[in-house]
């Protein structure tokens, strides 16, 4: 051993605190498969680099056998608690006129949950329909949540009718993607109604009914998006209200924590919800840009540009999940787990998506949703001078009929 200079040990010290490091990243993560083989990888090189040590046998043993029990402990130590009973526990859900709020009002209201469902229209289709499939117990509230006269009606209402026993929880669901394009072809009015509804109107709603919930020491449960914590190309109204609200979100957690105030965030992958599968709603959207942009910035970018994004939005809208059930299931384990965590990532992909994100240089993980969800062929007009790029148009031009191919968008 004397042989062996203290810059070893130096060394063997920093590889253990980068490998626990790394493993502790990985399981907050929630990737299945990773964290054991992440863990065992961590191992060998632990064991490769002692083994070059040349430390005693009996010594090495030792490590491998604490090594194993704590393995053993992690995985067989104390599993999951029954979820508690939904019976008597009121929440709020905004945002119920379809999509993730609709299905979760019925949801909750199935499995015994007192619902107060938010609405913007009390005489639409989804609050007939949840009028008409929810027991009694459900409450419809007509809020729009960018109006404080409206959220303060909604907490009177829902006051009056909980008396003194509180609120269990709050689902910030309602949300809302204005548009979509590069950031230069985006109006200011789109990023003002991005941050309008899913940061302001979010703010408004959980401030105003925070009494309740501390009352009741209840949970907070906020629908987000991982466009709020990476750089979707052509979303950046959207996922800067949702990076906003992430940050909120992250805050509120620390400072309720003594009020026993539990809170938790959902990232959804890519389903069917609102009007994304409408396809007058996508034309309308393309058709208000094209209005509004000045001249010059039309023949800067070229119509066939913007129109290819929109038909890429719209091919992915086509393609996402119809099933819910996974964002659904989230936010029941967040209400009703006793130690809930602090995110849940519902739906298939988001996973390796944050891993990457998290692991991968900022070079590979930029260009991995740059190719994966938008896989643009054409470039701005003012840039098609460029030489090489008729290859491109060309190879555009006979795979105009591909341009449906799957896009993993990770997005609420």
């Amino acid at each position: 051993m004397e042989d062996y200079a203290l810059p070893f040990w130096i060394y063997l010290g920093v590889l253990s605190v980068l490998v626990g490091g790394a493993l502790k990243k990985v399981l907050a993560s929630h990737l299945g498969a990773a964290p054991p083989l992440v863990a065992w990888l961590g191992v060998t090189v632990l064991v490769e680099r002692l083994w070059a040590f040349c430390l005693p046998a009996a010594l090495l043993l030792l490590l491998l056998g604490i090594a194993a029990v704590l393995y053993a402990a992690a995985r067989t130590g104390p599993q999951p608690a029954t979820l508690l009973p939904a019976h008597g526990k009121a929440v709020l859900i905004t945002g119920c006129d379809s999509g993730f709020g609709n299905a979760m009002a019925k949801h909750l209201d199935a499995i015994g949950f007192e619902v107060f469902a938010t609405v913007l229209n009390l005489s639409g289709d989804g609050a007939r329909e949840l009028q008409r499939t929810c027991s009694a117990r459900l409450t419809l509230l007509q809020v729009d949540i960018t109006q404080p006269q409206q959220v303060q009606q909604a907490l009177l209402d829902t006051e009056a009718k909980l008396g003194l026993k509180g609120l269990w929880g709050l689902v910030n669901n309602a949300g809302v993607c204005v548009n979509f394009g590069d950031v230069e072809l985006s109006l200011m009015s789109n990023f003002r109604g991005c941050m309008d509804v899913n940061f302001f109107g979010t703010l408004s709603v959980t401030k105003s009914f925070l009494p309740l919930l501390r009352q009741a020491k209840g949970r907070i449960i906020t629908i987000s998006s991982p466009a709020g914590d990476q750089p979707f190309p052509c979303l950046a109204a959207y996922g800067a209200s949702k990076a906003a609200l992430n940050l909120l979100i992250n805050t509120l957690r620390h400072e309720l924590e003594p009020w026993g105030v539990q809170v938790c965030t959902i990232l959804p992958s890519s389903f069917k919800t609102g009007q994304a599968s409408d396809h007058a709603y996508w034309e309308r959207q393309h058709k208000q840009l094209l209005q509004s942009l000045p001249p010059a910035l039309l023949e800067d970018y070229g119509e066939d540009y913007l129109t290819e994004t929109k038909d890429l939005f719209q091919s992915h809208a086509r393609q996402a999940n119809p099933d819910l059930s996974p964002v659904t299931e989230a936010v029941v384990r967040a209400l009703l787990a006793p130690r809930p965590k602090v995110r849940y990532l519902a739906g298939p992909g988001v996973g390796l998506m944050y891993f990457i994100h998290g692991y991968c240089p900022f070079s590979v993980s930029s260009r991995f949703l740059q190719k994966l969800f938008l896989k643009k062929k054409l470039k701005p007009r003012a840039l098609r001078g460029r030489p090489g790029f008729e290859l491109d148009l060309s190879l555009h031009n006979n795979n105009n009929n591909n341009n449906n191919e799957g896009v993993e968008q990770e997005l609420k």
